[in-house]
């Protein structure tokens, strides 16, 4: 079974830390679409100085460190197909962590799911309650997508709060990103991604296992969606395939951690 990490409010006083810090707010209103050139031969993706500089400003993440050999695995859930089991069986077997950024839907449509998730070690993100267009709301309504996420979830499994939040679609800005620090989520991205959202139009094992073997990089952020038959059925060869490469799965909180060059203090 994978091990259970314990440093969540640790994890959580950086977030409240940065909003503390750093404006939590921002008069810029530019709207940004999550993406990058993917990655090969083993080289991380870079999402531009500008980017980086942004993320950098409120904590937020898309990959760990370039010259160690860790993965770090996260689905966004939306709804269930009918594949989430035997991820999850895959996980379990293999004895690796994983992040689920989860919506209010997926909690009240497939709570056993979740409580099974939550069992077995795994990270609940919070991916919103309803999935919308997260920089067009409000201050207020973007408060209202992470806590009512967070109050269904406590009230279906006991689990207090979430940390670490994904924008529906990558879709951010300034005003999303600081409101974010302000309440103690921090936005984890992503930096290994591909078309696997459409449960009509699957493409089978190897197109999944294939991207994720093409785009493996040191300090990879792994986004996949459960919907698809063609993840659930690469996985166990992908898992298996990183190992024997010299890679290890941590969980995010490591990832966080590691940001925070919090494992430096107490050598």
């Amino acid at each position: 079974m994978v091990k259970r990490h314990g440093p969540g409010i640790l994890i959580a006083a950086f977030i409240v830390l940065a909003g503390l810090v750093l404006n939590p707010f921002s008069t810029e209103a530019e709207e940004f679409h999550w993406g990058f050139k993917k990655a090969t031969d083993g080289v991380p993706p870079n999402a531009g100085a500008a980017l980086d500089s942004m993320l950098d400003k409120y904590g937020a993440i898309y990959k760990g460190k370039p010259d160690e050999k860790i993965v770090y695995l996260t689905f966004d859930n939306g709804y269930e197909n009918g594949y989430t089991e035997s991820i999850l069986d895959t996980l379990k077997k293999e004895d690796v962590p994983a992040t689920f950024f989860l919506t209010g839907h997926y909690l009240k449509s497939a709570t056993p799911l979740v409580k099974r998730m939550i069992k077995d070690g795994h990270g609940i993100g919070n991916h919103s309650y309803d999935h919308p267009n997260m920089a067009n709301l409000s201050e207020q309504r973007m408060e209202e997508e992470w806590t009512k996420f967070d109050e269904l979830l406590k009230q279906l499994t006991g689990v207090k709060r979430t940390v670490y939040a994904r924008p529906p679609e990558g879709v951010f800005n300034d005003a999303l990103l600081a409101k974010g620090n302000e309440l103690g989520y921090r936005h984890i991205f992503w930096s290994v991604a591909f078309i696997d959202w459409h449960r009509d139009k699957p493409r089978g094992r190897d197109y999944a296992y294939g991207e994720l073997m093409k785009q493996l990089h040191p300090g990879a952020v792994i986004l996949m969606h459960t919907v698809s038959p063609d993840n659930a059925q690469a996985l166990p060869s992908f898992i298996q395939d990183a190992k024997k490469a010299g890679y290890a799965f941590h969980t995010l909180d490591d990832l966080v951690l590691e940001y925070e060059n919090v494992h430096a203090i107490f050598r």
